[in-house]
């Protein structure tokens, strides 16, 4: 049974203990506290931490790294993007093994992960992460919604049920999927978490508002536009919440143009907001007003988003980005967002994101300098891939 003594235990559900120990039984954690005497392995100037949660990515969008430029309209990016993806027949696997591969050497325990291929399902259950596989759904024009989600219920039936690795269907965002599909969507599952890219950007408020702007011109483009949409006239979250999808199992990514009002309604009804600061800059969605996430009082987890829009997958890197537009947040509720908030949106908190008796022994170790006066404050300024490692 391990005992493992480092300069720096951080449990997440309490304050950080200096010279603390974690002890483990085969894979799961037995206890967590101050060092009390006995025989333990120490390993020095380090803090063990839980294992990082990155609540939004697309794995399957991997072999697009560094393909698609960064763009000042989110759609002219989307677009070209969409161009990118039509030269190929399928998702190329390497890239996808590649990049789980990366998630897991930087620190990442447990992803929140898009697929509209279902490619990503077997590279991540031969992996060592754990995940959601949200399968996303698109289909604006469509008028047999429940006929569409049927059809990929059945394949999800079809798929091994493993306990670390989930699936849930999920709508892209409100500009892509109808109100049918989405309420078709809604109804699929009740327990399940539900992930959509909302209050991205300018053009979807604007599409919401009175159906004009970008994201009308690249439906009608692609020739998917439906001519009997009405625009609900109002912003996202309240859309969503007139067809029944906000709760406690909405994951609103992005969030860039949410107001004080739409925040305060995401925190009354328990949802959570996924924050991706990095590839917002790269899509042109602009910059998130992070403290204000947090002054609202909303569950906030972070994700990286895709390779086709963020440097790597280091959730590190990512929390560098959020501290950087909120300098004022403290550093403890931004390791929280990094680990705990995102098992809990993904429903995995009973297992991970913490340091707890009972949860799996996902430990990871980062090397910190001498003499240093605020462990968490060091974790949340970008932790390179070469100081961290994982305690079998």
């Amino acid at each position: 049974m391990p005992r493992y003594r480092a300069a720096w235990i951080l449990p997440i559900v309490q304050p950080p203990i200096s010279g603390g120990v974690v002890s483990v039984d085969r894979g799961t954690i037995t206890a967590v506290g101050a060092y009390d005497g006995g025989a333990v392995e120490d390993l020095g100037s380090v803090a063990i931490l839980p294992g990082l949660v990155n609540a939004h990515t697309h794995l399957e969008l991997s072999w697009m790294r560094g393909q698609v430029p960064p763009n000042r309209s989110m759609p002219a990016w989307a677009a070209t993007l969409m161009a990118l993806r039509r030269t190929v027949s399928h998702e190329p696997p390497q890239p996808i093994v590649d990049a789980v591969a990366e998630a897991r050497r930087t620190g990442t325990c447990l992803v929140g992960d898009v697929t509209n291929t279902f490619a990503t399902f077997d590279p991540l259950l031969e992996s060592e992460l754990s995940a959601v596989l949200f399968r996303e759904l698109l289909g604006f024009a469509n008028n047999e919604p429940d006929a569409i989600v049927a059809q990929v219920s059945a394949q999800i039936a079809n798929l091994t049920p493993i306990e670390w690795l989930r699936v849930a269907l999920v709508p892209h965002a409100p500009y892509s999927v109808s109100p049918a599909l989405l309420q078709a969507i809604r109804r699929w599952r009740e327990d399940a978490p539900i992930s959509i890219h909302l209050g991205e950007s300018a053009q979807e408020v604007e599409f919401l508002r009175d159906g004009t702007g970008e994201w009308r011109a690249l439906l009608e483009s692609l020739g998917v536009w439906n001519p009997s949409w009405a625009p609900p006239a109002c912003g996202p979250v309240e859309y969503l919440d007139r067809l029944g999808l906000v709760s406690a199992r909405l994951l609103a990514v992005h969030g860039v143009q949410f107001t004080d009002g739409e925040l305060g309604r995401l925190a009354a009804a328990g949802s959570t907001v996924v924050t991706c600061p990095r590839s917002n800059r790269w899509t042109g969605a602009g910059e998130p007003p992070i403290d204000r996430f947090y002054a609202s009082g909303v569950r906030v987890a972070v994700g990286t988003d895709s390779l086709a829009s963020v440097e790597d997958l280091n959730l590190f890197a990512e929390l560098a980005a959020v501290r950087r537009l909120a300098p004022d947040v403290p550093a403890t509720s931004l390791l929280r967002s990094a680990t705990l908030a995102g098992a809990e949106a993904l429903g995995f908190a009973s297992n991970l994101g913490s340091l707890e008796p009972g949860k799996h022994a996902q430990l990871l170790a980062v090397r910190l300098p001498a003499r240093l006066t605020d462990v968490e404050e060091y974790l949340v300024d970008g932790v390179e891939p070469t100081d961290m490692r994982w305690l079998d």
